[in-house]
């Protein structure tokens, strides 16, 4: 049984193996992005906190982009998805951190969860036809294959780190604070 806390976060087992906890910390603070994004329009999305350009907007639509990228692009070698199939990267290596200001608010948060599904999903197939130690069946730039544990990891990090940036942002438009 899964335990959530007063913001509707699901709580990481205190006891689970390795695979549960890390899943679960995942899961953790992908529900903390989803609630310091809650409730805000267009302009809390896109409102920065000076000298960063950085945007709540701009975080939902970069850690969709993330999720893509590692899940089903590395992970399991699929073409990358909509809208991120038709960007180029070298010339705009800051698209999805820049065009998240001209998307709405549900344009937004329905990229990110839908992303956030698609991942779920693919770590469960990769999960169902192996452990942890699988390789990413596509190389990363350098030639290397990091395992599932090794993106499991970092985007548990990914999402640390940027949920700092939101609670910043967010206490920066309506002084909403908390963990």
């Amino acid at each position: 049984m899964t335990t959530v806390d007063e913001q509707g976060r699901p709580e990481p087992p205190l006891d689970g193996d390795e695979t549960t906890t890390l899943v679960g910390f995942l899961d953790f603070h992908r529900a903390t992005l989803a609630w310091k994004c809650a409730e805000l329009d267009a302009d809390a999305l896109r409102a920065t906190h000076p000298p960063s350009t950085m945007t709540l907007g701009g975080l939902l639509k970069h850690l969709a982009y993330v999720e893509d990228y590692w899940f089903s692009y590395i992970l399991a070698a699929r073409p990358r998805t909509a809208p991120f199939d038709t960007v180029d990267w070298t010339a705009t290596p800051d698209w999805d951190w820049d065009s998240a200001a001209e998307d709405s608010p549900d344009q937004l948060r329905d990229l990110w969860a839908a992303t956030v599904e698609s991942s779920r999903a693919l770590v469960t197939e990769a999960l169902s036809a192996g452990d942890l130690t699988q390789r990413a069946s596509r190389p990363r730039r350098d030639g290397s294959k990091p395992t599932l544990r090794w993106i499991l990891v970092h985007m548990v990090e990914e999402y640390s780190r940027h949920n700092g940036h939101a609670d910043l942002l967010r206490e920066s438009i309506d002084g909403r604070t908390g963990e």
